[in-house]
């Protein structure tokens, strides 16, 4: 029997096995959704039989693909047929999307069967989920906690066993934050590995959408295989591209942890980190150093850690202000992009003699509800004292300006019992180096734990 908890590998085998079936999934994700989501508010809009349907049909027939049958959730951002895709704005609360995003074609097309869509922050804006149409979304791990954001409710669901896998966003740590704050894998891709067509707010009409230079589509998991598997199915060109090339995800560069060559900041005077999160880091490079792990600390040679940061800075507001009022000129932009790409050559040197990079996720973990405004008035609480809240991006710039991949695993747990992820860069392309890091990082010191007020007898 497949558990609520059990990874998307053994969820897509007992189907093929013919050990349970897809709709028996489907149901038992139902009922998993019914029981634990009222306390987290974590699905924001299903359509039970639609999804039955599809279900049924997978029961009937062959295997679609490697995801044949496995129940998963979307981000509400997503177009998805039949729905909205609001982004928490009330105006677009019943505006339905008659097209289906690509990303999310391609795990359909896999087989997967969708469970439901997750909740989200305004316009994807905060690394909190909530807004004025479906309210805020609790951590399973301490629901007075938020579960982090964009992808908060697609975090908390995973965590509390609802569905397999789930499809997230990032550009400011949204898949790796949440996955931080409530214990499980995710993964930023490499920039423009996965289509972003169809990630808009309001209906979608099937026209190529915005070009993205930071922002990137991936996915969440409870297991580090998972993300690779979700990966295989969602990485490569799409539409006429698909003509020309195809994508094959490089093996990774290490299959033991003791010859991987690693890089390492865990602290900085941008965002310190909290100590109760530090100490969990510190053990983590110790298991690493016990198992043979070759490490170096320091940031990559000729790194601009400060320079880096107003880059990321112009982009993302470019980026958020597209559609309004010119802010700045094309001339700006390009030379913003020149340094971004400068910035990625740093890391594609430093990457011939290392093979990952470590660093902190958030400089805190799962912090209280704070819905207060301005947002930028708002503190967190340390045992070091509070820190700015949008000091929060800082350790997420790295990676997502220079476009490489990175993983965020789960690696222990603070004082308070509270989830600490580690996040893992790997070189441009190289998506399974971060995946497989993960993955055997899991197998030395542990990997995602189930929280116990939603624990699988829960």
């Amino acid at each position: 029997m497949i558990s609520h908890y059990d990874s998307a590998l053994d969820a897509a085998a007992a189907i093929r096995a013919k050990e349970t079936s897809a709709t028996e999934l489907l149901e038992q994700a139902f009922d998993r959704l019914d029981r634990v989501d009222p306390q987290l508010n974590a699905i924001v809009w299903q359509d039970r039989d639609a999804a039955r349907a599809r279900a049924r049909a997978a029961d009937r027939g062959e295997a679609a693909g490697p995801l044949h049958g496995v129940p998963i959730t979307i981000k509400e951002s997503f177009a998805y047929r039949g729905s909205p895709n609001a982004w928490g704005v009330p105006q677009l609360k019943d505006a339905i999307s008659a097209h289906t995003a690509i990303a999310v074609q391609r795990l359909e097309s896999a087989g997967a069967v969708i469970v439901g869509k997750t909740n989200v922050p305004v316009m994807l804006g905060d690394w909190q989920s909530y807004n004025p149409i479906h309210g805020a979304t609790n951590n399973p791990w301490d629901v007075t906690r938020t579960a982090g954001g964009s992808t908060g409710g697609g975090a908390a669901a995973l965590a509390a066993g609802i569905g397999f896998l789930t499809l997230g966003t990032d550009i400011a740590g949204s898949i790796r934050v949440p996955s931080h704050f409530c214990g499980v894998y995710g993964h930023k891709p490499s920039l423009n590995l996965v289509n972003t067509d169809g990630l808009q707010p309001g209906p979608w009409d099937g026209l190529p959408g915005w070009p993205m230079d930071v922002a990137v589509v991936g996915p969440m998991a409870r297991t580090a295989r998972d993300l690779a598997l979700a990966l295989e199915v969602l990485g490569g060109p799409s539409r006429d591209d698909a003509k020309g090339w195809t994508w094959r995800m490089p093996p990774p560069r290490r299959t033991r942890l003791a010859d991987f060559r690693i890089g390492c900041v865990l602290d900085d005077p941008a965002a310190p980190v909290a100590s109760d999160v530090r100490a969990v880091y510190d053990n983590v490079i110790g298991e690493l150093e016990r198992a043979g792990a070759t490490i170096a600390r320091g940031w990559p040679e000729s790194l601009d850690v400060r320079a880096q940061l107003e880059t990321f800075q112009f982009l993302t507001s470019a980026m958020m202000n597209a559609a309004g009022e010119q802010k700045e000129t094309y001339g700006r932009w390009l030379q913003e992009t020149q340094r971004r790409l400068a910035i990625r050559a740093v890391w594609e040197k430093f990457f011939e003699s290392h093979d990952v990079f470590l660093l902190p996720t958030a400089f805190t973990a799962a912090f209280p509800h704070d819905h207060s405004e301005p947002m930028g008035k708002r503190t967190i609480a340390t045992p070091e004292g509070a820190r700015p809240y949008l000091a929060l991006p800082f350790w997420i710039t790295f990676a997502s300006l220079a476009g490489v991949p990175a993983t965020t695993a789960p690696v222990g747990l603070t004082k308070a019992g509270l989830p600490v992820g580690l996040q893992i860069l790997a070189p441009m392309w190289e998506d399974a180096t971060s995946i497989e890091f993960a993955a055997l990082l899991a197998e030395r010191i542990g990997g995602f734990a189930q929280p116990p007020a939603f624990a699988e007898s829960s």
